[in-house]
């Protein structure tokens, strides 16, 4: 009697281990095309896109873009842009605010092959601007990888500061902690810190989640890292509370999920203000990039509006930081 007694305890633990292990590596393989938004959000939101088009559509009367026609205009040699999901609301405003209408051509899923305006997240972008079928992207700047293949194709690169940004850090509204240090996060990322209660948070393991090669905010993770090592933990990964990272304005302006919050780092939050006054630390300049061999004239016109007080007011007003002190 107690052995079978015994036998069916075991049987039962072996279940429910088997049925937390399923349901760890569902959600694993469930958010695997998910953004790193919802990943840490614990939504079941997958989408392979990670911006809506048509919220942040050029000249629709409903778009979110803010921007005024300019008196700068460019009627033909018209530049084709493109770039990352995170800067699309800036340069859709861009398109507005000195493009003919008929230039951007959207067939309500996508741009068609003929808009001078095009979508195609950093990794497309990249190649696209090497490949010939953009002139102008709107990136962080590129990895190690892009400027491989740049390099491979003869083609150099120009990247033209345009603006300021935060990289930040992010976890689950619910976790207790709300700030962590530069070291707290590379020994959590090296694989030296396991669990939240380390931190002042909950008995619970710290899931360390990574974007894809070649995304922009992977190339600033990487470069935050400064060449330390990055080790994952499986089980974390699959049972425990996340911790990712994005771009400020993506993270409170474009997705807007409530389920996140950005991390204090080092005591300062990632706001505006920090960001412009310098005492955020992981601020970058996000760029206009564009092949140097280019011989339309019209991009460099448009680049230097874009740096003018016009131009950089577009940068403040769809959400990010101008240059402008």
């Amino acid at each position: 009697m107690k052995k079978n007694a015994f036998l069916f305890f075991i049987a039962i633990s072996l279940l429910g281990m088997a049925s937390l292990l399923y349901s760890g590596i569902k959600f694993n393989l469930f958010h695997k095309q998910s953004g790193m938004i919802a990943v840490v959000a614990g939504s079941k939101e997958v989408s392979n896109l990670s911006i809506s088009l048509n919220d942040y559509l050029p000249f629709a009367s409903n778009s979110k873009i803010n921007y005024t026609k300019s008196d700068f205009r460019i009627e033909e040699n018209i530049p084709v842009l493109d770039g990352a999901s995170a800067l699309y609301p800036v340069f859709s405003a861009i398109a507005s605010a000195t493009y003919p209408e008929d230039s951007v051509c959207f067939d309500g899923e996508n741009f068609t092959s003929g808009s001078r305006v095009q979508m195609r997240n950093t990794r497309g972008a990249y190649k696209a601007l090497v490949d010939g079928l953009s002139d102008i992207v709107f990136c962080a700047g590129p990895s190690k990888e892009q400027l491989a293949y740049a390099k491979e194709k003869n083609v150099e690169l120009e990247l033209v500061p345009i603006g300021l940004e935060a990289f930040v850090f992010i976890v689950n509204a619910s976790n207790p902690v709300s700030g962590l240090s530069v070291e707290q996060i590379k020994r959590i990322y090296s694989g030296r810190i396991k669990n939240w209660k380390s931190l002042s948070g909950t008995d619970s393991l710290i899931a360390a989640w990574q974007r894809k090669e070649g995304s922009g905010s992977q190339t600033a993770f990487l470069k935050f890292m400064d060449g330390e090592r990055t080790k994952s933990n499986p089980f974390g990964i699959l049972f425990g509370s996340p911790i990712g990272y994005s771009f400020r304005y993506y993270v409170e302006g474009i997705r807007q999920n409530g389920n996140v919050k950005m991390l204090s780092l080092d005591g300062v939050a990632p706001t505006k203000e920090n960001i412009q006054n310098g005492s955020y630390k992981l601020v970058s300049s996000f760029f206009a990039v564009y092949r140097k061999n280019d011989k339309n004239e019209n991009i460099k016109k448009l680049i230097d509006w874009i740096l003018s007080p016009e131009g950089q007011r577009i940068i403040d007003d769809n959400g990010y930081v101008s240059l402008r002190k």
